[in-house]
């Protein structure tokens, strides 16, 4: 099963479809160049934080007012602040399936910090909290996780990778980093690629898989994230 609840965020402009009883999304694709420009001008409409989206911090107390999350078109734009993990609750996804997030990172100013999705999220509000999640960091290195409550544990440690394209690496014209972050789970595997080239995977069991996914963003970080969609479904 899988809901995709991002038609809730009116300022993205989509096209939401249905097979099967699981909604997908297609998002438009703008020029990266107009997302700043648009956030700067004075005569654009007042930008929003996502209707229905939560968010929680990594470190209890950190305060709401140090992190900029807003609908953008199209998509969500992140500056934090603290890290974070952002999702819509009805964003849900079990049994087989494909998820998909592109992204967009401005000049990370030579801080290191990642960026990704996460998926299997649980209790994400209370203190079981429990989720799997799959970031990316300047440098193209790739990390996956798991979170149990206050506890995390690497499953595949930081690791380089071609595919991944950097800011510093990234084509001379491009004034962002763009990566397109793939996830499968089919069966008993999980299979994680960037840009179209699988860079790990690994076994299901003992992570968490089934539940809601979303965004997870750490620390100091510009980032625009025009799509994260689930489709059913693995290869």
């Amino acid at each position: 099963m899988i809901k995709t609840r991002f038609a809730r965020m009116t300022a993205w402009p989509a096209v939401a479809t249905a097979a099967a009883g699981i909604a997908t999304l297609a998002v438009t694709t703008l020029a990266i160049a107009a997302f700043p420009a648009a956030a700067q001008d004075d005569d654009a409409p007042a930008l929003e934080f996502p209707d229905g989206w939560e968010i929680r911090f990594d470190r209890e107390g950190a305060n709401r007012d140090d992190l900029y999350l807003v609908a953008m078109p199209p998509g969500i734009h992140v500056t934090t602040g603290p890290a974070t993990i952002a999702w819509h609750p009805d964003s849900v996804a079990t049994g087989d399936f494909r998820i998909e997030s592109e992204t967009f990172l401005f000049d990370p100013e030579g801080r290191r910090e990642a960026f990704g999705f996460f998926i299997g999220g649980s209790d994400l509000q209370g203190p079981g909290q429990r989720y799997t999640y799959f970031l990316l960091r300047e440098g193209g290195e790739f990390l996956v996780k798991t979170r149990s409550g206050s506890e995390t544990s690497v499953v595949q440690d930081w690791t380089a990778h071609p595919a991944i394209v950097s800011f510093a690496t990234k084509p001379e014209e491009a004034g962002t980093a763009k990566n397109v972050l793939g996830l499968e789970a089919a069966g008993g595997e999980l299979r994680f690629s960037v840009n179209g080239e699988q860079v790990w995977s690994g076994a299901r069991e003992g992570l968490a898989t089934e539940g809601v996914f979303g965004l997870r963003v750490n620390h100091g970080l510009n980032l625009h994230v025009t799509t994260i969609m689930a489709h059913p479904g693995g290869r």
